[in-house]
Order: C-alpha cells, then sequence, then structure tokens
C-alpha cells in the first residue's frame, strides 16, 4: 500500500513512498534519515544517503530518473527487496530555475516510484529556501511533513489517471497550483486529462477555473474523479465548464 497524506515521523512507511521533509535545522533532519533508513535495512531494501552538491545534477530529469531506474534493479537483482533512497536535495534548488527542474524531476521520480519498489525522503531546509519555495517541493510528494504545504500533485499507478490532486486550494495557493501543473506535464488519455480529486477538500472557483484552462491550453478536456458529496462536485456543477468532466468514484 503506497501512504499519501500528512505526518509527523517517517516510521512506518512502505516500498513505494515518497516523503518531501521539510525541515529548519540540518541536526533536526539527520535522526529523521537515519530511521528511514533503518526501516528500509529492516524490510530488506538496500538503502543509501545521497549528499550531491551539485546543482546540475537535476538539470536533466529523465536522465537522473533513469540513473535510479537502473539501481533498483540492480538491487532487485543483488537480492534485495528495493531501494530506498534519501537525501537533503536543499543544495539543488536555491534558485527558481533549479526548483523547476527539481520539481519536475520530483513528479517524474514519483511516477516511477508508483510502480517500482522504491522508495525516497527528500529533505528542504526552510531556513535556507523559506516558506514558498519549500511549499512547493513539498507539493510534488505524495506524503509531506504535516503544516509544509497547503496542497499536493503526484503520481499514481492507477491506470488511465494522470495525477492526484490533494489538500487546499484557496486564492493563495493559486501560484503554487499553476506551477505544480506545469512541471508534471499531465499526459492525456484519449484526449482527457483524469485527475484523481478524492483527497481534495477544498479548490476556490478561480483555481478549478485555472486548472481547466491549463488543461485545455494542452488540447485535452479535464475529468476529475470524486467521492459522492464532494464540495468539488457541487462546485464543478455550479461553474458548468463544457470541457469539465466530474466522476463519482
Amino acid at each position: 500500500m503506497r501512504h499519501s497524506g500528512f505526518v509527523d515521523t517517517v516510521d512506518a512507511l512502505g516500498g513505494h513512498d515518497h516523503v518531501g521533509w521539510v525541515f529548519d535545522d540540518p541536526d533536526e533532519y539527520h535522526p529523521v534519515v537515519e530511521r528511514f533508513l533503518a526501516d528500509g535495512r529492516a524490510a530488506g531494501q538496500q538503502v543509501m544517503f545521497v549528499a550531491d552538491r551539485d546543482p546540475t545534477a537535476a538539470a536533466d530529469p529523465a536522465a537522473q530518473v533513469r540513473t535510479y531506474a537502473r539501481a533498483t534493479e540492480r538491487a532487485l537483482a543483488d537480492g534485495y527487496t528495493g531501494l530506498r533512497v534519501a537525501a537533503d536535495a536543499t543544495p539543488l534548488v536555491r534558485t527558481a530555475q533549479e526548483r523547476a527542474a527539481f520539481a519536475r524531476y520530483e513528479f517524474l521520480m514519483d511516477v516511477f516510484m508508483a510502480r517500482r519498489p522504491m522508495s525516497g525522503l527528500c529533505g528542504f531546509n526552510r531556513s535556507e529556501l523559506g516558506d514558498e519555495a519549500v511549499a512547493e517541493l513539498a507539493g510534488m510528494h505524495p506524503v509531506a511533513r504535516r503544516g509544509s504545504t497547503p496542497l499536493r500533485l503526484f503520481a499514481t499507478d492507477r491506470p488511465g489517471v494522470a495525477a492526484v490532486l490533494a489538500g487546499e486550494v484557496d486564492p493563495g495557493g493559486h501560484a503554487q497550483l499553476q506551477n505544480a501543473l506545469g512541471r508534471a506535464e499531465l499526459a492525456a488519455d484519449g484526449g482527457v486529462v483524469t485527475l484523481d480529486a478524492r483527497e481534495l477538500t477544498f479548490i476556490d472557483h478561480r483555481a478549478l477555473i485555472r486548472l481547466v484552462e491549463h488543461v485545455r491550453g494542452r488540447g485535452a478536456a479535464t475529468a476529475l474523479l470524486v467521492d459522492p458529496g464532494s464540495p468539488v462536485a457541487r462546485l464543478a456543477g455550479l461553474l458548468q465548464l463544457g470541457d469539465l468532466r466530474v466522476v463519482m468514484s
């Protein structure tokens, strides 16, 4: 089972989990890394800590994903149950350009983790990067530290679904949503981009319109998977957007 939501610890995470962990002091982050990797060893995973301080490391997101894909397959061939990686990504995301490339990498990496036995812990130092930057980066993970980000956009292994949109999107989150959508480059299936919105607890009408317009700009219609009684479904019904479809799931 793949976890989704907000956490205060990294205990009991599984072989496909991907965590964005915001911290304010490196000394606070080190015990979290140790626990995350220790649990991986106990589960039979190969573990590693990445301390790459070269900002060009995520300049080619797809190449970085291929590197970890090969490492995962090697771990399986060597008898491990999978690969578990922890990193302090702060040095790689100091500029807006670096954050854009890294956010794209995070989504592609999450697509891989949703399907193959790799788990990851990505650390971001809020005292160096600021609240807005860490929210943007933590929001590209299915699991994030509580209080770090209002919304999350991440991958799923559900066939035909481009991504999961979770959390809350109020007026203060419009820019974050727009950035996340652009970096995920959501794939259409049969001319429709389907988003799992069952964990989306709130979205205002402007944000929903922007979401539909973004997908329309990619030449596709939007479908939202929601639970019965979802406030998102009621809002969509009021807006009456021709290329927005709501599917009870």
